[in-house]
């Protein structure tokens, strides 16, 4: 099995939703990590903070990312799968896509040592 990355591109909260829609939410995310996990599919995960550093340069930081809205990363996970296709099969189900997320899945290098 590969690994892949999945980074996760959008608002950090599911917009207007109501506490109840954000507790179903919430709620089909840990259903969804869940199936992951059991599959043997999850490797690792994390949000993100909206804050952070951008660095441009040897001289230039600025005080957050230069993405903002939908680009955005608002976190990211690592999963295995066979190849490219299974692994955006399994980015399908995500619960953040009906709010507007988008998820880039991209092959994971592993660098060989000499």
């Amino acid at each position: 099995m590969k690994e892949f990355l999945f980074i996760i591109r959008g608002e950090d909260e599911p917009g207007t939703a109501s506490p109840a829609e954000m507790q179903q939410h919430l709620e089909h995310w840990q259903q969804w990590l869940g199936e992951l996990i059991q599959t043997g599919h999850f490797v690792a995960g994390h949000q993100l903070a909206t804050e952070g550093k951008t660095v441009i340069s040897t001289t230039t930081i600025t005080d957050r990312p230069l993405a903002e809205g939908k680009e955005l990363i608002a976190g990211y996970l690592i999963l295995r799968a066979t190849n490219a296709a299974a692994a955006a099969g399994l980015a399908q189900a995500c619960p953040s896509l009906r709010y507007g997320c988008t998820i880039e899945v991209r092959e994971i290098r592993h660098l060989e040592s000499e």
